[in-house]
């Protein structure tokens, strides 16, 4: 799920991205799950999503207005898999589609 929050005084839009447990295939028991996008150049451990209350994992990030960002999320360090609450899809470089968030305002 993602919520969006512009945030005017310093022309931002936080979003916060969040991935349940049930949300996951009943095959894979996510350890961890990285964030991974264009925001922080593809890196499969800057973005952290910490597991909170109610079996989700969670984090924020801080983006710049008026864009369209790809990003995935990666699980236990080898499963990748796409929000189903993205904007949108497009196609991505390594032959799937990666999830799109617009932080249009």
């Amino acid at each position: 799920m993602l919520k969006k929050q512009y945030v005017k005084s310093r022309d931002i839009v936080k979003v916060t991205f969040e991935l349940s447990k049930t949300d996951l295939p009943e095959d894979i028991q996510a350890e961890s799950i990285q964030l991974v996008g264009e925001f922080n150049d593809w890196d499969t451990v800057a973005t952290p999503m910490p597991l909170k209350r109610g079996d989700v994992f969670r984090t924020m990030v801080e983006l710049e207005p008026g864009r369209a960002y790809h990003f995935r999320y990666l699980i236990n360090g080898e499963y990748w898999c796409n929000d189903s609450h993205a904007d949108t899809y497009a196609a991505g470089g390594a032959g799937a589609d990666n999830g799109v968030v617009m932080t249009q305002v």
